[in-house]
């Protein structure tokens, strides 16, 4: 999208390559590179100044490789990881959440399609919301269908920021779950990724947005472009971004992907506005 601000961030994307040690129960493993240098490039080919690396499910929470990627390029990336189910105490302990935001890490993603839900009640989670809430980072959450239902005492009592992945994946099946969803969203801690709407339907991801939007949830909506579109690699970046400047609007779009965005991540705008060089070859 031409004019975008070298400060705009792109919220959501992954990076991995052949020969990584993907999980055993792994649902899909993709057979091609998405490097850091080409995440990278294809940012600066569309005016796009920062972004946010998630991990990638396949990788479980053997986190080094995005790990590496943000010691690579500080200034341009942050991250969101992923922790094993066992490793909530550890893992999300004050030191350890002290040291990853030193390094760049925003946040954590629980992937929820396919799996059991976790009791975020439990001490462990109570102890890692409090860590991750002190130093500004998101619990991310993708999930569908009635998980939402299910999700939902714990999302309103969460003490930090919390995201809704790909807008929820909203399907008409399930009414109940898509207005859970936009009462949720109303919440001043809860914030939308406006995602993906392969991963559910553009009508539905339209429909959700509109309705988002109508109930005040403007400031805490922010663009993800999901690359490289795993399950759906057709599509390209800069489709991604005219789906979303014909969903939002210019002005909303660049609201998302500028103040929205910095104040979901703690990011300020640079103070050197111009666009980052590309990336020399080489990666993680």
């Amino acid at each position: 999208m031409p004019g975008l601000p070298a400060s705009s961030i792109d919220t959501h994307a992954h990076i991995f390559e052949p020969g990584l040690t993907a999980v055993a129960d792994a649902r899909y493993v993709p057979d091609y590179d998405a490097t850091l240098d080409q995440y990278l490039n294809v940012l600066r080919a569309n005016g796009v100044g920062r972004g946010v690396l998630v991990q990638p499910s396949f990788l479980g929470s053997d986190n080094s490789y995005l790990l590496a990627a943000l010691e690579a390029a500080p200034d341009r990336l942050r991250g969101v990881i992923v922790v094993s189910p066992d490793g909530v105490g550890a893992e999300l302990c004050e030191e350890r959440v002290g040291y990853l935001h030193g390094v760049g890490v925003r946040g954590v993603r629980l992937n929820l399609i396919g799996q059991a839900i976790p009791d975020l009640f439990l001490p462990a989670w109570h102890a890692a919301g409090a860590s991750m809430a002190k130093h500004g980072w998101h619990l991310e959450i993708q999930a569908s269908g009635q998980q939402w239902l299910h999700l939902a005492p714990a999302i309103r009592a969460w003490p930090g920021k919390l995201v809704i992945d790909h807008l929820g994946l909203p399907q008409p099946e399930y009414p109940e779950a898509i207005r859970a969803v936009q009462d949720l969203a109303a919440l001043e801690h809860v914030w939308v990724k406006v995602s993906g709407p392969y991963r559910s339907s553009r009508q539905q991801a339209g429909s959700m947005f509109a309705e988002l939007l109508e109930r005040g949830s403007a400031d805490r909506l922010v663009f993800g472009s999901d690359w490289p579109f795993t399950r759906h690699e057709d599509y390209t970046y800069d489709e991604i971004l005219a789906w979303a400047q014909g969903l939002a609007g210019e002005d909303q779009l660049r609201r998302m992907m500028t103040t929205n965005a910095q104040a979901l991540l703690g990011w300020p705008e640079a103070s050197d506005d111009r666009l980052p060089e590309p990336a020399l070859q080489g990666g993680p």
